[in-house]
């Protein structure tokens, strides 16, 4: 049987301020965005529809180590192109699956139409008294690959 807190849905602890970044926006656009919020990655929106997620260590690893000039670089050209996402009426044992299963930190949260509406991550659900366990069993199967 579920508790309660097992029931909770993703859009009640996801991160709700959602910041994203446009595909045709230069990586330095991205990489100052991400330093002034301080967050790690950046949804990427191509005409209000999600199409990517960018992190820094795209920008570093795909960009960066390549001599690309982060001026005029898109984001479209080092971005993730799959991303992971997770309907926002979901449970937090759905997202818990989906997180193990596709081996991922964070999930981007949708809705309806597949706009992005908020961010939910490892750390977020650790914040639930009766997710830490759940959480910590995820990210000990998440480093073992």
């Amino acid at each position: 049987m579920q508790s309660e807190e097992r029931a909770m849905r993703i859009g009640e602890l996801m991160t709700k301020n959602l910041e994203t970044i446009e595909a045709g926006e230069p990586i330095r656009a991205a990489a100052l965005r991400m330093r002034t919020c301080n967050i790690g990655s950046l949804p990427v929106l191509e005409g209000g529809q999600l199409v990517g997620m960018l992190t820094d260590r795209d920008i570093a690893v795909r960009s960066a180590a390549l001599g690309q000039d982060p001026n005029t670089t898109p984001v479209r050209e080092v971005m993730t192109a799959t991303v992971i996402t997770c309907d926002v009426d979901a449970t937090l044992e759905v997202a818990e699956k989906v997180m193990e299963e596709k081996m991922v930190r964070r999930l981007v949260v949708v809705d309806g139409e597949r706009r992005p509406v908020g961010l939910l991550s490892l750390d977020d659900l650790a914040t639930v008294p009766e997710e830490v366990l759940h959480a910590g069993e995820v990210l000990e199967r998440l480093q073992q690959v």
